[in-house]
């Protein structure tokens, strides 16, 4: 796995599970020697995550975390997961070009070579974050609706809500496989619905995918015991 991926996906972890605590201060040297990294992939994972509301910036003193509740990333994730379910519902409703449909078939296949020996490695986790984001941005970008591509948009600088977002314990890859399996699994089941012109299991399923990222997430379950503010999360559940 690449430096940059690595750190971001840490520091997620981190701040999510209360590890480092809101307000506190995430200084890029102390950082990157913890996670054995150069400073510049901890300069360039606190931009991003400043970009998703996780961090703010203290001026010349760097950046700090960012409190987050279970409300802010439940009512985020539910506006993703409807904003998709819509571009589905509309996608299906207009029919798969045959470009749509090959990059997404394209897409699936590469999902299917990254769980096929049953194991995915820390390298993995760059290809299959790769993959996510652009069968996201495929389906959405297709469905042709530019205000709900606009409102995705914005909607991503609330934590934890892009389909990028991923907040994964890299400490237990056995337990992240079956999540990311099932979210696999997810897509290959849209794109089924795509493909049959089903557009309301289209919505649904989207949707559905949309709640899991929260629901299936390890870090969030350790977060929660922790009674951290994440833990209303639990009551989170699929329409």
């Amino acid at each position: 796995m690449k430096p940059g991926q690595r750190v971001l996906m840490a520091l997620r972890k981190m701040i999510a599970s209360g590890e480092i605590r809101s307000g506190e201060r995430i200084a890029e040297i102390p950082t990157a020697a913890a996670l054995g990294v150069s400073r510049m992939p901890v300069r360039t994972a606190l931009r991003s995550l400043e970009q998703e509301g996780l961090v703010v910036r203290l001026g010349a003193r760097g950046y700090a975390a960012r409190g987050v509740s279970s409300g802010q990333i439940r009512d985020a994730i539910e506006v993703r997961g409807v904003l998709e379910g819509f571009a589905a519902r509309r996608l299906a409703e207009r029919g798969l070009t045959a470009q749509t449909r090959q990059r997404l078939v394209a897409l699936i296949e590469e999902g299917d070579a990254l769980f096929a020996d049953g194991a995915l490695g820390a390298e993995d986790f760059d290809r299959y974050a790769a993959y996510n984001l652009a069968f996201h941005d495929t389906l959405v970008a297709a469905a042709g609706n530019v205000a709900v591509e606009t409102a995705l948009a914005r909607n991503n600088f609330e934590p934890f809500a892009g389909a990028g977002a991923l907040a994964l314990d890299l400490a237990d890859l056995p337990a992240e496989y079956e999540h990311l399996l099932a979210a696999h699994r997810q897509h290959k089941a849209v794109l089924d619905a795509l493909e049959r012109g089903d557009a309301i299991g289209a919505e649904r399923i989207m949707r559905d995918h949309a709640l899991a990222a929260v629901r299936n997430a390890k870090v969030f379950e350790a977060a929660m015991g922790a009674g951290s503010p994440l833990e209303a999360a639990r009551t989170i559940r699929a329409d």
